[in-house]
């Protein structure tokens, strides 16, 4: 499987069935992270970290602190697609990541635009 990425009118494919997307809250300025996987079914979340709470972004109760991060696995199924928000008013896009530690990033959504599409390519 690879991911697809849907931005800009343009495709790209991605090699990779693992990925993480970090981004800063646009109020709370609090750094986020969700590490998801590419399979059969869609999108899987399998775990999510935030640097702090506020404004909606509270951790859940089951969530453990570690290394200044909140880190817990989402009750959420599979997906078909991620619609990430291109709105350019955070400063700064998302950051999608693959490679694990020889992680190779791009940014999306850094500019006001159509939403980014993320979903598993057939």
């Amino acid at each position: 499987m690879s991911l697809c990425v849907l931005a800009g009118g343009k495709v790209a494919t991605i090699a990779a069935t693992l990925f993480t997307l970090s981004w800063t809250h646009s109020v709370e300025k609090i750094r986020w992270e969700e590490d998801w996987r590419v399979t059969p079914a869609g999108l899987e979340i399998a775990e999510a970290r935030v640097q702090g709470s506020g404004a909606g972004m509270e951790p859940p109760p089951e969530a453990r602190f570690n290394n200044g991060w909140w880190s817990y696995k989402p009750l959420l199924g599979p997906l078909p697609e991620l619609n990430l928000a291109a709105s350019g008013a955070t400063g700064e896009g998302w950051l999608l990541c693959v490679g694990g530690a020889e992680n190779q990033c791009m940014t999306l959504g850094a500019q006001k635009e159509a939403p980014v599409i993320l979903k598993p390519c057939d």
